[in-house]
């Protein structure tokens, strides 16, 4: 890894903590996921949850990829305002969220639209607004392989829904949603046990498939299983962190060679007893679900240690032998940037020359843009 990759050479004159994002690793790391997937660009469908930003969209397309997967309406629109061509909400629409969902449709008509439905209520009901709006909406069937949090059950007889979704009029099947974050530990183990549930999923697809004169979709994964569906055929990997990647995956992923391109830039702004600062990257500024240990890593000094944090302060404790004074600038890369990068309203882009270069704005952090 190129030493002090992520120090900003020109004067920062952007107010911290702000994030930065390095243009050629977010290149470097869409390149890669490319050549995982063999160069077969029609199989990836990335998650956008990661980035919520629509110049990377922008710059998605330079590299042929026009499928994308999201978790929000808002998601969905700035993807459809991108003119990504086709877009998938994995995220079950109910309540005002169908009605949403609709008037997205209806006012983007160049996007093609998908989204996802467990049980036949859900589907009922998808299929009824359907009608009242003259549509056809595109649904996939979402299964849980084990992670409990959404899907119909892989053990249940699953293929008995599809039947029933088939005779929905308004609605067209399109395909099997799997999302099994669940799934940690070594590559040999995330693989075996992806690949169990996988084929035997595909299995059951079959008899469906045969009854069916088009082909259906296997959308699948995240970035934990995105190794084992990259080999598979036909089947559309969703990863979304490899774009920026966390210290997390730099941890536990270690066979994904993607790099850190997304910093958290912040200021010492205290120094209260001789070992210690405080710099101004508290809750507010990185996402703070996992433990003190597991925030962030600072990248100036592997001796500098978070040891108590607050809503805008963060205390360092510093074991080394490196002199710090208040007014320099701290370099940190957070543990899970998902949920870091939507605490901001925008991202300064450092270019090869290490310098800020533009800032783009992160427009899908809000529940709403549009519609």
């Amino acid at each position: 890894m190129q030493e002090n990759w992520w120090k900003i050479n020109s004067e920062i004159r952007v107010d911290t903590p702000f994030i930065a994002v390095y243009e050629n690793r977010m290149q470097q790391n869409i390149e890669r996921l490319i050549e995982a997937v063999n160069g077969e660009v029609q199989n990836l469908r990335p998650h956008i949850k990661t980035h919520k930003i629509g110049e990377i969209l922008d710059l998605f397309k330079t590299y042929g990829i026009n499928k994308i997967k999201c978790a929000t309406i808002a998601e969905a629109e700035l993807a459809a305002i991108h003119e990504i061509s086709d877009i998938l909400l994995a995220y079950q629409p109910v309540g005002n969220k169908k009605e949403r969902w609709i008037s997205l449709i209806q006012k983007y008509p160049k996007s093609a639209f998908s989204t996802i439905a467990d049980n036949l209520d859900s589907a009922k009901a998808l299929n009824e607004i359907a009608q009242k709006n003259n549509l056809s909406l595109t649904v996939y069937l979402d299964l849980n392989t084990g992670m409990n949090r959404t899907g119909i059950s892989i053990s249940e007889n699953w293929t008995a829904l599809v039947e029933e979704i088939l005779k929905l009029k308004n609605i067209h099947f399109s395909g099997i949603h799997i999302y099994d974050g669940h799934l940690k530990g070594t590559l040999e183990h995330r693989i075996s046990v992806a690949s169990n549930s996988f084929f035997s999923i595909s299995e059951k697809l079959k008899t469906i498939q045969e009854k069916l004169d088009y082909q259906l979709k296997i959308v699948a994964g995240g970035s934990n299983t995105f190794p084992f569906y990259a080999s598979e055929k036909n089947v559309e990997c969703s990863p979304g962190t490899f774009v920026f990647w966390d210290s997390n995956y730099q941890i536990h992923l270690p066979e994904q060679k993607f790099e850190p391109a997304f910093v958290i830039v912040g200021t010492i702004i205290s120094k209260p007893t001789k070992s210690t600062f405080c710099i101004d990257i508290g809750y507010k500024a990185v996402s703070s679900e996992n433990p003190i240990d597991k925030r962030l890593v600072i990248l100036n000094d592997e001796n500098l240690i978070p040891t108590a944090h607050s809503e805008e302060h963060l205390i360092i404790e510093n074991k080394g032998q490196n002199q710090y004074a208040i007014g320099d600038i701290i370099y940190a890369i957070p543990y899970h940037v998902c949920p870091t990068c939507a605490l901001y309203d925008s991202v300064q882009v450092v270019n090869s020359a290490h310098e800020i270069c533009d800032e783009w704005k992160v427009a899908a952090r809000s529940r709403k843009i549009n519609i």
